[in-house]
C-alpha cells in the first residue's frame, strides 16, 4: 500500500431503499469504512463468496430471500465478520433468529449511522436496558405470533397460514401491514 494512504474497513451495505443506501453509505465512509451497496440478497451472496467484508448492515426485508440468508453465509463464510440486521417489522422471532445466525446486533429502523457503528461495535449484551413498561398489545402479540410461526414454515406463507388456520389471503393482508407498536 503507498505511503500516506489509509486502510479503510469493507463494509456491505445491503437494502432495498436506494435512497437510505445513499445517505447511509455516505456517512459510514465519512467514518472510515469502504462501503460496497447491494440492493438484493442473490447480489450479496454473488459478492462476498471470495472476499467477505469485515462489516455488514443487512435489511431483513429484501426482494427474494430474505436477509437472513445473507445473514447465515456471512457468518458460515467468516464467523469474525461483525453482521447487523435492520429491519422496519422488527420482532421477536426474526431478532431472535438473526442472533442465531451470527448477527451481531438486531436494529430497528429509523436507524442512523451512529446507530448502526454503536451495534457494529457493542461486544456484549446489556443488562441495564429497561424492561417494558407495560404488556405487548393484542396486536402486537398477533404480529409475534404470525411472524414465530412465519418463521417455523420457513417463510412459506401457504404453510403459515394453513398452521394458523387462516386463509392465505388473510395472512398476507396481516403481512403487509406494519406491525403495531408494543
Amino acid at each position: 500500500m503507498p505511503a500516506g494512504q489509509e486502510v479503510r474497513l469493507s463494509l456491505l451495505l445491503c437494502d432495498d431503499d436506494q435512497v437510505f443506501c445513499r445517505v447511509l453509505a455516505a456517512a459510514l465512509e465519512r467514518r472510515g469504512f469502504a462501503v460496497q451497496v447491494i440492493h438484493d440478497v442473490q447480489s450479496g451472496l454473488d459478492l462476498i463468496e471470495d472476499d467477505p467484508p469485515e462489516y455488514a448492515v443487512v435489511d431483513l426485508n429484501m426482494p427474494g430471500a430474505s436477509g437472513l440468508v445473507l445473514v447465515e453465509r456471512l457468518n458460515r463464510l467468516d464467523p469474525h465478520t461483525r453482521i447487523v440486521v435492520l429491519t422496519g417489522y422488527a420482532s421477536i422471532a426474526t431478532a431472535v433468529e438473526a442472533i442465531k445466525l451470527g448477527a451481531t446486533h438486531y436494529l430497528a429502523k429509523p436507524a442512523d449511522a451512529d446507530d448502526v457503528l454503536e451495534a457494529l461495535h457493542r461486544e456484549q449484551g446489556d443488562a441495564s436496558v429497561p424492561l417494558a413498561g407495560r404488556p405487548m398489545s393484542v396486536g402486537r402479540l398477533e404480529w409475534e405470533h404470525i411472524q414465530s410461526v412465519l418463521m417455523a414454515c420457513g417463510g412459506n406463507v401457504s404453510a403459515a397460514a394453513r398452521s394458523l388456520g387462516m386463509h392465505r389471503r388473510t395472512l398476507q393482508r396481516k403481512l403487509a401491514k406494519r406491525p403495531t407498536r408494543i
